[in-house]
């Protein structure tokens, strides 16, 4: 399979998989291509940022130890840029100080090594609808317009404004903020969040809420002042306050 092959099969999504593993990236590439997404593949690190640009991928699955650039590189670089790419690490480094890292630099999940192909396929489907890539959907309608002051969540577009200027906010930080702006003035457990969001339950380790938390808090500004509109509540979780805004 050559790098710039794809596996277009009435695709619901295109995913740029970065993976040296040239077994395992055929394997990905041939059974997610099977259900329906088109997948372009690259060997190496220092290829993949080029290779966004041109393809406009919807999804990014980047393995973490790669010839040229590494994963979390290519990760802080495209974050860096303002790409708000949905990023998912597909890798055998399981550590929890790797996982904190990759989440902390802006990436959307971190799935360990090796890993079922349909657990992936759901991984990488949940996502797309996530990042408003719906397969078998119409597109969300207009009109669903969160404000709380000067915060304003569009939706459908799936764009943030605070005071009139956007805020940048990669797919998974959307959503978070979404679902916190939906519950204003509930307090919602990690728990909770790590269901509405990803499905799973809160083993009481998983640090990817609060990292989560913590970025959108500083994109929304409120490290730099007192006024707490993403409050954490000590033992419990989070709270979004409608006031402050």
């Amino acid at each position: 399979m050559d790098a710039s092959d794809a596996l277009p099969l009435d695709a619901t999504g295109r995913v740029l998989l970065v993976e040296d593993d040239e077994g395992l990236a055929g394997l990905i590439a041939d059974y997610l291509g099977r259900n329906g997404l088109e997948i372009h593949w690259v060997r190496r690190g220092d290829a993949a940022i080029e290779k966004a640009r041109e393809l406009s991928p919807d999804l990014l699955l980047l393995d973490v130890m790669l010839p040229g650039q590494d994963g979390f590189d290519i990760c802080r670089e495209l974050r860096a840029r303002g790409s708000t790419l949905p990023i998912v690490f597909l890798t055998a480094r399981d550590e929890d100080f790797d996982r904190v890292v990759g989440l902390e630099l802006g990436a959307d999940e971190f799935i360990p090594k090796p890993v079922q192909p349909r657990v992936l396929l759901a991984h990488v489907r949940a996502i797309l609808r996530r990042a408003g890539m719906r397969p078998g959907a119409p597109a969300a309608a207009g009109g669903d317009v969160i404000t709380f002051g000067r915060l304003e969540i569009d939706v459908a577009s799936r764009a943030a404004r605070l005071g009139g200027v956007p805020v940048d906010l990669t797919s998974s930080e959307f959503d978070l903020l979404c679902l916190l702006a939906r519950h204003a003035g509930k307090v919602l457990s990690r728990n909770d969040i790590l269901n509405k969001l990803r499905s799973l339950d809160y083993d009481g380790s998983d640090r990817s809420v609060d990292c989560r938390i913590y970025r959108l808090r500083r994109k929304l500004g409120d490290l730099v002042d007192t006024s707490e509109r993403i409050k954490t509540i000590r033992n419990v979780g989070y709270l979004f306050s409608p006031a402050h805004w």
